[in-house]
């Protein structure tokens, strides 16, 4: 083991207090610093879709099995092209080993409510919330930190400190978001609706809830949470197909702009970037969590090899850079070609479109091939786990290969 490395993670959202106990659990010390308090952080209404590259860090740092009694696990994506009326049916078979769920839907106070409960009870991270230390927290003293990661947001102070621009592009569209109850919806089969408006998400939460990430021109999604309860339940029956009738609204709708943002550089010296500080996509496929995830776990394996002294600490950036880029890259590129190729009324775009869903309903192949690497990332991480079923409620195996890659 090489000396103790000492690290700051800036932002305590679901991305920042991930790093903090994956860089704990690889043997640094870690400070854990957000200017909003704890309970700030806990109260959102959002929902986050997790991908088994997200399951698998969680398996690695012992969390999944605490965390699965709080989550619906979906067994078939039902992908719809609204212009077309195609569809497409994505189960775990197709991700090219034996899974029963494709995926996950969990809310933000339950994954944070257990996150802030790890922060707290590990002896190697100090949190800094709201200006006060956690009375909790063991005493810092450090002359300085050997890596500082920005997980501040999409308009992270960190990364404007350090003076990396960023790209953007608007995409002119909204987000709205909200909890609704439907009948005639399975409770273990998500959609993904691709209308011309903009993508359109119906996410299996459990309960009888489903939550909804209805992309759409900003004025319409402004327009949308100004209704009344029954107004929105009309406008939302008017949106989706046929077989969902919406019956009950359990919060208020809201609504958030859309961009794709790519920081110039993942890092500056001995500071990177990790998820909305560093990319945000389209929320199309709910990959930026999982992509920000996927962040998390490539700086866990440099710093595990930092900590051992395979790899000088100043040399940590220029790695993460050169690991992250294509991951982000290609992430960023599927979801942007997506939204402009079904959120349109080109005619002439339709026969390709038709192509495409064809071809995916006829062939396992490309089915695999476009969904593996949603939910897996392009390259499978190297250790592997067990599978856990869709809707166990202790995330127990369900089939495993132990010791095998995925």
């Amino acid at each position: 083991m090489g000396a103790r490395l000492f690290a700051k993670v800036n932002g305590a959202g679901p991305t920042g207090a991930l790093a903090a106990l994956a860089l704990a659990a690889a043997g640094w010390r870690v400070q854990l610093f957000d200017p909003l308090p704890r309970q700030r952080l806990l109260e959102s209404q959002r929902a986050y879709a997790f991908t088994h590259s997200s399951r698998l860090l969680l398996q690695r740092l012992g969390l999944w099995s605490a965390l699965a009694p709080h989550l619906s696990g979906f067994a078939q994506l039902h992908l719809v092209d609204g212009a077309l009326g195609r569809s497409v049916d994505f189960s775990g078979v197709d991700l090219g080993f034996m899974a029963a769920a494709v995926g996950w839907i969990g809310s933000h106070r339950s994954l944070m409510g257990l996150l802030f409960e790890r922060l707290e009870a590990n002896p190697a991270i100090a949190i800094v919330l709201g200006g006060v230390a956690s009375p909790l927290s063991p005493p810092v003293d450090w002359a300085g930190f050997d890596l500082v990661v920005a997980a501040d947001g999409a308009d992270s102070p960190t990364r404007r400190q350090q003076g990396i621009g960023q790209w953007h592009h608007a995409y002119g569209q909204a987000c709205l978001t909200a909890q609704v109850g439907l009948r005639g919806a399975a409770a273990d089969q998500a959609w993904e609706i691709l209308r011309p408006e903009g993508p359109f998400a119906v996410l299996p939460m459990g309960g009888g809830r489903h939550q909804l990430v209805w992309s759409a021109p900003a004025w319409r999604c402004r327009r949308l949470e100004s209704l009344s309860d029954t107004a929105f339940l009309d406008a939302l029956a008017g949106a989706l197909p046929g077989a969902l009738q919406p019956e009950v609204l359990f919060d208020r709708p809201r609504s958030f702009p859309v961009a794709l943002q790519l920081a110039h550089r993942l890092h500056r010296g001995n500071t990177v970037l990790v998820g909305d500080s560093a990319h945000r996509c389209h929320p199309v496929g709910g990959q930026g969590l999982n992509l920000g995830w996927r962040d998390v776990q490539t700086l866990m394996d440099l710093a595990q090899r930092a900590s051992a002294g395979r790899l000088a600490p100043h040399r940590i950036g220029a790695a993460y850079g050169r690991r992250r880029r294509p991951d982000v890259l290609l992430t960023l590129g599927f979801t942007d070609l997506l939204v402009r190729l079904f959120s349109n009324h080109q005619p002439l775009l339709l026969p390709l479109r038709a192509l495409a869903l064809t071809g995916l309903r006829r062939s396992a192949a490309l089915r695999r091939l476009a969904l593996g690497p949603m939910t897996l990332g392009p390259w499978p991480p190297r250790w592997g786990g067990s599978v856990p079923t869709a809707g166990s409620p202790a995330g127990l195996p369900a089939f495993s290969t132990p010791g095998k890659p995925w």
